[in-house]
């Protein structure tokens, strides 16, 4: 079929299907984009030509997008994501953002940036980067290295394997993340026969390979042996619908399961043997089991320094650690025996090894108890009555308390992910969504918009700080134009809080991260003697300038009021609340490597340097 290169890109995209357990899911749910000189030609007029193939998502920034794109592949486990489309220069390079947050949380999201003139024959093209030394960089060489595969189309028919090149990463779950397709806006308009082969419906069978037999094995001789083994649930649990075969595992055998922030919801909050979050973010249960674990077996995590507290949360002397994930890569970290597979199998694959194996009955004990002593502390930090600004842990206990056992929560960047890893109460391993492999401030709205589009039947609350908000707010308006709802709490705390009580504990005294005028030359320290008021930034209007019904509440009642009655509309609302950027849950005994400077005249700095040399020696290397 003789089409143009766009065309055939848009026919194949249609017509591609995965199949997980029998099972099929179409994979591509549409197209966001954004139109200038460099597509509008070509995969512009191949999307309007056929509309009836792909749907077009009109988006309003071109990182959003992006983060609508993975928020969506996310929420759908993997098998079902969208494709994004931009311009040539800004509108390209706009998206390399959201491609590392993609690639870094191993969620499929296809990138179909425009591109300069393959044949050079206009250049340099408007938005084109000019190289005196070389002839072939453009910008979109940026996305190589946060892309899991990149190509350039430089002929029409070399889309047949770049395509099915592009689609055999997007649906392998041990290889997933952005992939990128630099489409020159020549060659998009560029004819060619294409087979109908190509263009046909194909489906990717997704596989779930069980770990070698022998390692199975010796984790199960591992675990027999060990005296306070340890689970450490992360996203892969979920992605790969494993949660049912966890939780029968721990009711065979009593292990304790703790929660990264892609793996909360692996268990149900009110399992007994559900330690909650663990690492920086932590809770006290889980952290005190870490510390003494002799085992720990980690599935579908990557490890990452806010899970292992910069490898200092696992502090027994003999501590060994089992690693299952669908990637290798992830599986040999730590010095762990790796059982490199598919979760759902590998965790099936245990009980008959471990038959007759449980946990000592003190430690069982010991496990519940703390449970019990946690699930006390969030009701504590839920009903704190602070005053006279509330505190951020009991806007977290308002929007949980009126959220269903199947709502979702969105958020990513600031001291709120870390509050709602310790504190969020989750029922549904679906009902957490907390963006922190790349914690980017800004995913919160986009991502909740993409979260609501491939979860249509659920509620979706979105929790952002003022800094987030602002930094990205304008995917309202395409929640607006596709009758999409959305319920956002803006929570002000006018500034960057997270980064302020870093920078106190660091001993600078939260230095440049509250929203003040300058006053005598200087935009001042944190607390109350900050030279300059506060900036008269109002949310609400803001928000309600984009379409969004707005609201301002001042107490945690009013807040709760509001969310009962947001559940009624059928429209984006934003409701904004002030709470106090001091009242933060306490850390409870968790240490995070942030270098102080090792030379200062700041006493303050010092101080905090005297700690973090001490701090350090609890630093192990795992081999």
């Amino acid at each position: 079929m003789r089409l143009t290169m766009a065309q055939a890109l848009v026919r194949f995209l249609a017509a591609q299907y995965v199949e997980r357990d029998g099972v099929e899911h179409r994979f591509f749910h549409g197209c966001f984009g954004i139109f200038g000189h460099g597509n509008v030609a070509g995969v512009g007029e191949a999307l309007y030509e056929n509309r009836d193939l792909l749907t077009y998502y009109q988006a309003r920034n071109e990182q959003g997008m992006v983060h609508a794109a993975a928020g969506f592949a996310r929420m759908r486990n993997r098998l079902s994501t969208l494709a994004c489309t931009t311009s040539i220069g800004p509108g390209a390079t706009n998206m390399v953002t959201g491609a590392a947050l993609a690639t870094i949380n191993r969620l499929p999201v296809l990138l179909l940036p425009g591109d300069g003139f393959a044949s050079h024959r206009a250049d340099p093209v408007l938005q084109q980067l000019e190289v005196p030394g070389r002839g072939d960089v453009l910008v979109n060489d940026c996305f190589q290295p946060v892309s899991r595969y990149w190509d350039r189309i430089t002929r029409p028919e070399q889309l047949i394997p770049a395509a099915l090149y592009a689609m055999r990463v997007l649906a392998s779950p041990a290889e997933t993340g952005a992939v990128t397709l630099a489409l020159p806006q020549d060659v998009q308009a560029e004819a060619f026969d294409y087979p109908e082969a190509f263009l046909e419906r194909r489906v990717w069978a997704i596989a779930r390979p069980l770990p070698d037999p022998t390692a199975l094995d010796r984790a199960a001789r591992l675990i027999r042996a060990a005296k306070r083994p340890l689970i450490v649930a992360g996203g892969g649990t979920i992605y790969a619908e494993a949660t049912e075969v966890l939780r029968q595992l721990v009711a065979a055998t009593g292990m304790p399961v703790a929660e990264t922030q892609a793996g909360k919801g692996s268990l149900a909050y009110d399992h007994p043997a559900n330690l909650g979050a663990i690492g920086v973010t932590g809770t006290s249960a889980a952290n005190q089991v870490a510390a003494e674990a002799d085992l720990v077996i980690g599935v579908g995590t990557r490890w990452t320094d806010f899970t292992t507290a910069s490898k200092t949360a696992f502090q027994h002397p003999e501590v060994r650690f089992v690693n299952v994930n669908i990637a290798h890569f992830d599986a040999a970290k730590l010095g762990g025996l790796a059982l490199t597979g598919d979760a759902r199998a590998a965790l099936a694959a245990l009980p008959e090894r471990l038959a007759g194996y449980t946990v000592e009955p003190a430690y069982r004990e010991l496990v519940s108890r703390l449970h019990q002593e946690w699930d006390a502390e969030v009701e504590r930090l839920y009903t704190l009555g602070h005053r006279p600004l509330p505190a951020q842990s009991e806007v977290i206990g308002a929007v949980n308390a009126v959220a269903g056992p199947k709502d979702v929560v969105v958020c990513a960047a600031g001291s709120m992910p870390g509050e709602l890893h310790k504190l969020w109460r989750t029922l549904d391993p679906k009902g957490y969504h907390v963006e922190y492999g790349y914690s980017c401030m800004g995913y919160e709205i986009a991502g909740g918009l993409g979260v609501k589009m491939a979860a249509p039947d659920r509620e979706v609350y979105v929790l952002v700080g003022d800094g987030s908000y602002l930094m990205l707010n304008s995917e309202i308006v395409t929640a607006i134009q596709e009758g999409i709802k959305l319920t956002i709490v803006a929570v002000d705390n006018h500034g960057f809080n997270s980064i302020g009580g870093l920078s106190r504990s660091l001993g600078t005294d939260g230095f440049g991260t509250q929203y003040r005028f300058r006053k005598d030359g200087s935009l001042g320290l944190d607390g109350e003697a900050s030279p300059g008021a506060t900036l008269p930034v109002d949310l609400a209007a803001n928000a309600q300038s984009l379409g969004a019904q707005a609201l301002r509440v001042r107490s945690i009642d009013d807040l709760t009021r509001a969310l009962r009655d947001t559940k009624k509309m059928d429209r984006t609302v934003v409701i904004v609340i002030e709470v106090d950027r001091y009242a933060a849950v306490p850390n409870y005994e968790s240490w995070w490597d942030v270098p102080v400077a090792e030379v200062s005249t700041v006493e303050s700095v010092q101080q905090a340097r005297r700690a973090y040399d001490k701090a350090r020696q609890r630093e192990r290397r795992f081999t």
